[in-house]
């Protein structure tokens, strides 16, 4: 996982370090492969901190002020384009 995409591979698209048979070899059967994923969720799910209750509510804040303004734009866009077309089709 350290190495950068152009240590991993090689001039003819191959890993360096071994054939592509090699690297099957290492993952394992499907047992160890789902939970070496579920170790990792957790591991994950460890580092997750739960904001503050001000955190919390400054960002609900900015969630509503967000969706309303979009709301009000989305609106705004509705009146014109259907006044634009009573304009172009009449009534």
């Amino acid at each position: 996982m350290s190495e950068s995409p152009s240590e991993a591979l090689g001039a003819e698209g191959v890993r360096a370090g071994g054939d592509k048979n090699k690297g099957d070899a290492k993952k394992g059967n499907i047992f160890s492969r789902i939970a070496l994923f579920v170790r990792q969720v957790i591991a994950e799910l460890k580092k997750v901190v739960t904001p503050t209750r001000s955190e919390l509510i400054t960002y609900t804040t900015v969630v509503l002020v967000f969706v309303a303004v979009v709301m009000a734009f989305v609106t705004v866009l509705d009146l014109g384009i259907g006044q634009a077309v009573l304009w172009v089709f009449g009534d």
